[in-house]
Formats: C-alpha cells, structure tokens, sequence
C-alpha cells in the first residue's frame, strides 16, 4: 500500500525518499558536510592565534581578524601582556616554519608529524580541506552555469545558433583538460581564483552535451509550445519552462565535476602550478612526501593527505550516483 501511495506523490518527496533510503548517499552527503564544516571552521580547529583575547582592557580575535599591531607576535611566547585568552583546538599555524622541528613523527603535539619545513600536517591538511572544497565547489558553479547556458541556448534556438556552438564544443573537447589548464596557467599568476576560473572554463562542454540534448526533447512538449503561440519571450520561456524540467542531469553531472576539480587542483599543486606555499593545500603535502617517499618519513606525509583527497573524491561520487538514482524516472520497487 505504501509503494502504491508512493505513485501519487510528487517528484520531489519521491526524490526524498529515494535519496534517504540510499545508505552510501547519505554516508557520503554527510561526509561532504563535514568536510566543508572542517573547512569553514579551520580557524577555529587549527591555529595558532587565539579565537578571542583580552589585552589592554580591549577584547580582540586574532585568530579571525588580522589586527596590525600583532602581526609580527609570537603567540607562543607573546610580547604583549594578555588578561585572558581562549585558543583553537590545535595550537599549531598551517604556514609558520619551525626548522627546529622538521619532519617530526606523529605525536600528541604535532597530530599527524611536520614536514620538511617544520610545519605542522594536521593544520595543514585541516586548511588545506578549505582550499580544495571551495575550488571543487566554486569551478563545479562555474561549469554547471556555463554549460548550462551554451546547451540551452543550443538547443533551444537551433539553426546556426546551434552549429557555431556545437562546433565551438567539438572544438574544446579535442584538447585533454588537464594540459589545457596547464598551459593557460603557465601565462596567469598561480593563486586560488585563477585555478577555479580556470578548471571552470575548460570543463564545461560535457554538461552543455547534456542540457542541449534535454533541451531539444523538452521544447517539442506541448507546454512550451502553448507559451510560444501565447508570445511569452524565448528567454522566460527558456528559463522560466524549459531549464527547470531539463536541468537534472546537469545537477548530477556537476557534482561529478566537483570530485574532478579536486583531483585536478591537487594533481597542479603536486605539480607545482597550483596554489603556492607556504598557503596548504593536499596536493601540495603529497609533493613533500613524495621527496621522502624511500624513508619512513614519508608514510605519514603521504598518507594523511592521500586519504582525504581519496575519501573527498569518493564521496562526490557516491553522492552523486545516489542523486542519480534518486531522479531516476523510472520508479524504483
């Protein structure tokens, strides 16, 4: 009786229900909201600052707004007198090199060990989950907006509109991804908003594939039709009619995109063209380790990291096929 109710719900609370009753889709949506709550409170985890202090009869946050004054402080030993301080779980900065201190092994003090300039890998992996999601995240926007305006311009409009932008697709996709954001980033300056622009324009032509062969099949339905003959204009019609009943695929292709932009971004940080030090990145701690790949040191250099890129990427697929399943016309027994 339930399955037979079921029917006669709406696309959305049958949607719901798939998605929840998908143990590995939950899993991995859960995993994903830790990681960006990771990243979002990397301040808060992993820091040498404290969140909030009381000096001078003054309350600052060191930890989350940069003040002048203490710039050059030394907040293990300060040179200024504090009333009271509350610090980050971790008291370790993700940029500040202790040469002392190199390539140190896991301990209570240095979580997952230091690397070869005395930087501590825990606070570096837990910053570094800030810098891969929001370029996941950012340059999957950039595709799914991109791509999702050249397909339904394509297919809607047909004609010439529709070769030029075809051909210019064919064209995009005769160039392997990965070496054409090398070579565009050769010419601009390494730093994180170019890396995200950058993945974002050179991997949308998938999604374009996609919306454009939606679009064909839901502009010949009756409704668009009806709005045609009643003179509503091509471009509400297009996103006011047609994109909302053709955009599902694109959704689920782009978070795809996102598992790829973090792959993409930690393969050019290991390279070196990604996002330069002392800024962490994953990419840029498994570079480290593998200069110590033959001694033991580079075990625990290697793995932190590795496994978070392979947990991250992992779970925007699962995600994503879960999304996939859930949307699935077909109702599933």
């Amino acid at each position: 009786m339930k399955q037979e109710n079921r029917k006669y719900e709406s696309f959305w609370q049958i949607f719901n229900f798939r998605f929840r009753n998908n143990k590995l889709g939950m899993l991995s949506f859960w995993l994903i909201m830790s990681f960006i709550a990771i990243g979002l409170l990397a301040p808060v985890i992993a820091n040498d600052s404290p969140l909030i202090m009381r000096s001078g009869g003054k309350v600052y946050f060191p930890a989350l707004t940069e003040y002048p004054q203490f710039r050059a402080v030394n907040w293990a030993e300060p040179e200024i007198v504090i009333d009271w301080a509350v610090y980050p779980l971790v008291r370790q900065s993700p940029t500040k090199s202790d040469l002392g201190n190199r390539l140190l092994a896991p301990s209570w003090e240095h979580l997952f060990g230091t690397d070869d300039k005395g930087m501590d890998v825990f606070s570096r992996i837990v910053w570094g989950t800030r810098v891969s999601i929001s370029i996941g995240i950012v340059s999957a926007l950039i595709v799914l907006v991109i791509g999702t305006l050249m397909g339904a311009l394509a297919g809607y409009f047909g004609g010439w509109i529709d070769v030029v932008i075809s051909r210019f697709i064919e064209i995009m996709m005769c160039f392997p991804t990965f070496f054409l954001i090398l070579a565009v980033l050769a010419f601009l300056p390494p730093n994180i908003f170019n890396i995200m622009i950058v993945i974002g324009l050179t991997s949308w032509t998938g999604i374009a594939r996609l919306v454009r062969g939606e679009v064909l099949k839901v502009k010949t339905l009756d409704y668009v039709k009806a709005a045609k003959i009643n003179g509503i204009p091509n471009l509400k019609i297009i996103f006011s009619h047609v994109l909302p009943n053709a955009i599902m695929p694109a959704l689920i292709s782009a978070t795809f995109r996102v598992s790829g932009a973090i792959l993409v971004e930690s393969s050019l940080s290991f390279l070196g063209f990604g996002v330069q030090p002392p800024k962490p990145t994953w990419g840029a701690i498994v570079q480290v380790a593998q200069r110590y790949v033959q001694s033991d040191v580079g075990q625990w250099l290697a793995w932190a990291p590795g496994i978070a890129i392979f947990i991250t990427a992992l779970a925007y697929i699962l995600l994503g096929e879960a999304i996939r399943d859930a949307a699935d016309p077909k109702f599933i027994e």
